[in-house]
């Protein structure tokens, strides 16, 4: 029987993917990550499908060098509580990281375009207009 092909993924699957990455601390393998991810949203994705997704590739390139480091290791206490906020603590610090690379990468582009909106002839006038209202094709009944 051939085998149901996963919905794409949307902004919400790619959040629900790079927060299983923001908590990941074991060996990270692309093998291992489909895994959770089916595990936890119910569809397989391929390597190459989870990779071509800017966010997901770069929290997992985040998240393994973040191990290598031994980022990734949490004590192990006897409080069940304890070791609750450690793990919490871990994943926060985590997300945190993987946030502060999103924004830098965020500016980055933010000054490209800048830099193309003025080689264009484009002033900050012109940027700054509001955008359109949108139209939804209702009727005026």
């Amino acid at each position: 029987m051939a085998q149901q092909r996963s919905k794409n993924l949307d902004d919400a699957g790619i959040k629900q993917i790079v927060e299983i990455l923001d908590g990941w601390s074991e060996k990270l393998t692309w093998e291992l990550l489909i895994d959770a991810v089916e595990l936890r949203m119910h569809n397989r994705y391929t390597r190459q499908t989870l990779h071509k997704h800017e966010r997901i590739r770069n929290a997992f390139e985040l998240r393994k060098t973040g191990l290598a480091g031994g980022d990734g290791t949490i004590r192990i206490v006897h409080s069940v509580e304890l070791q609750k906020a450690l793990e919490r603590i871990a994943r926060l610090e985590t997300e945190n990281t993987r946030l502060d690379s999103e924004n830098v990468k965020l500016l980055e582009q933010f000054v490209r375009w800048a830099y193309n909106a003025h080689t264009r002839g484009l002033d900050n006038n012109f940027l700054n207009q509001p955008l359109p209202p949108v139209n939804r094709g209702q009727s005026k009944t």
